[in-house]
């Protein structure tokens, strides 16, 4: 009797650190938000609990628009800081996400990396390459994981098109155009808060050609296993200077590939808002008409098809879900994946050399 007691209380104290392992990792991760005037904090903030982060801290020095969002959302204003400082005294997250300008993505970067907590950005990365040079090197020197999130990552279609592509479906790619964009911010009646920035030159780097070129940019480099376009030609305009003086609202994007073109069209002027994608192959094609919408022809032999996609499994749907599963190790992400920090330094040298291509009317080459 007494061996079998012995043996019971063995396997209960084998269990217990077993047990504690397995608890830990369904903690939700610790998560920060820092501003709130880029007006995709709604993603975050009104997103259902689903148990893999906690918001312990927002920082937003604007106090009244962190009670109207306290008051939609209903977070407790005692989480709400003036400063990354305080907010660092106060709680210790273990990643932070950027909802502020892109200007102020680096700072955010020379604030929490050196502490080794981990960065997810909204798009684009950076307003300029010196900026992304400097996020991309405290990223690596403190051993952080830098994200950066767009909206069409997220798209199943997107990712079905991908693999047909690497599967050779439609053969050799030959072009890939990329549609993002919308009536304009201004028409769609966005917050002050949020217009402040997107239309200033310098804290958003530009108008709708870093706001939606990014997606464009993002995705042919994703498309092309991480290969840099040879050469960037771009033309932008604004056909409303009463409404954007400062920035562009027009711009179209011509990336040289020795064997394919990539074309972004990036507008604040469209009367319908889309984001979508054509992809052209030697022997077919694939649409990728939104989110689930997937229409591909094989070959000219072939009727056209169409699907409608569920959403991805777990974490691969969400930006946060994926933030969680990247910090707690349960995800290694791909080489040049759409979220990765080495795709996105690519892209903010395609949306510089585009800017440059823009402003002198050249093709601007890219370093190889």
């Amino acid at each position: 009797m007494r061996k079998i007691v012995l043996l019971f209380i063995l396997c209960i104290l084998f269990m217990v650190p077993q047990l504690s392992k397995s608890q830990a990792k369904k903690e939700p991760l610790k998560v920060g938000v820092i501003g709130l005037t880029h007006t995709h904090v709604h993603w975050i903030l009104g997103r259902p609990d689903r148990g893999d982060i906690k918001i312990v801290g927002i920082v937003e020095p604007n106090t009244d628009l962190a009670k109207r969002y306290s008051k939609q959302h209903g977070y407790p204003m005692d989480i709400v800081y003036s400063t990354m400082e305080e907010m660092i005294k106060a709680v210790k997250p273990e990643a932070v996400t950027a909802f502020g300008t892109i200007y102020d993505h680096l700072e955010v970067v020379e604030t929490f990396a050196p502490l080794g907590i981990h960065i997810m950005v909204e798009k684009p990365l950076a307003v300029n390459i010196e900026h992304a040079k400097k996020m991309k090197s405290l990223a690596e020197k403190h051993n952080i994981h830098l994200l950066t999130n767009y909206e069409t990552t997220w798209y199943a279609t997107n990712h079905k098109a991908y693999d047909m592509v690497k599967n050779g479906d439609i053969g050799d790619l030959s072009k890939v155009v990329v549609h993002d964009g919308h009536k304009g911010p201004i028409e769609l009646g966005i917050n002050k808060e949020f217009l402040d920035w997107l239309t200033d030159p310098v804290a958003n780097g530009g108008g709708a050609l870093p706001d939606f070129g990014c997606y464009g940019a993002n995705i042919i480099v994703w498309l092309n296993n991480g290969k840099k376009p040879e050469s960037v030609f771009a033309i932008t305009q604004t056909f409303k200077p009463d409404l954007y003086p400062k920035v562009d609202d027009e711009a179209t994007v011509i990336l040289k590939y020795p064997k394919m073109q990539g074309i972004i069209q990036a507008s604040w002027n469209w009367p319908i808002a889309r984001k979508d994608m054509e992809i052209y192959g030697k022997k077919g094609y694939i649409f990728s008409d939104n989110r689930s919408d997937l229409r591909y022809r094989l070959s000219e032999d072939d009727k056209e098809i169409k699907e409608k996609l569920e959403e991805r499994p777990t974490p691969l749907d969400d930006p946060f879900a994926l933030l969680a599963a990247v910090v707690k190790g349960e995800i290694e992400l791909p080489p040049y994946d759409l979220s990765s920090l080495e795709n996105n330094m690519i892209v903010v040298e395609i949306l510089e050399a585009a800017k440059e291509s823009a402003k002198t009317g050249r093709v601007v080459p890219l370093k190889q």
